[in-house]
């Protein structure tokens, strides 16, 4: 009997100790693979968190402001898109006036901000003189109210298709213009355009 129940006894205990050794095995490749997926998940939960922040860019209007001026039909200070040309600043000012020569200058030439365009006169265009004398003037012969077309009241500073339709309708329902004081009359006109308007006009 003795001897049956020792090789048992010995065989009990070896089946004890594989399992503790096997049992020890797997609990320490749990922790191993436990203690490196911990600083994953931190590093994903980080990145996670950096990318639901907003990126803030502080950005100002970079679009040029240009002055147009000489022979375009509505000189003037423009705002224009980024990248613009010397012809989309011309367009802007209405495009070249009846005696300007657009072809005198680059129109491809990009606008810088705080930069000037202008449009020179035809060679030999009347008022080449008064529009460009040797003072640097700009000044050219002042409009009459009277007989003007609603192109050439469109030349004026600040004045745009629709209100030279304006100018015109009220000179056709009142008989004319008897002083430079009636343009005030005319819709869309306040004081001070019509101060800015005063040396460019004629009844």
């Amino acid at each position: 009997m003795r001897s049956i129940q020792r090789p048992l006894l010995i065989a009990c205990a070896a089946a004890a100790v594989v399992a503790l050794a096997l049992g020890g095995k797997s609990l320490t490749a749990h922790s191993s693979q436990g203690a490196s997926s911990a600083p994953q998940g931190t590093f994903q939960a980080s990145n996670a968190s950096a990318s639901a922040q907003p990126v803030l860019e502080q950005r100002g209007d970079q679009r040029p402001v240009v002055h147009v001026a000489g022979a375009v039909r509505r000189p003037g200070v423009y705002r224009l898109k980024i990248g613009a040309r010397a012809r989309d600043a011309v367009r802007r000012a209405g495009g070249a006036s009846s005696g300007g020569d657009v072809n005198a200058i680059n129109l491809a030439a990009k606008v810088t901000d705080g930069g000037q365009v202008i449009v020179p006169l035809k060679a030999g265009s009347s008022g080449a003189a008064s529009a460009f004398g040797a003072a640097g003037g700009s000044e050219t012969a002042p409009v009459s109210l009277g007989n003007a077309t609603a192109e050439q009241l469109d030349t004026l500073d600040g004045v745009g298709p629709a209100t030279a339709e304006k100018i015109i309708k009220w000179r056709s329902e009142n008989g004319g213009f008897s002083s430079i004081d009636d343009l005030g009359e005319v819709p869309g006109i306040g004081p001070k355009k019509l101060e800015a308007l005063r040396s460019q006009v004629t009844p």
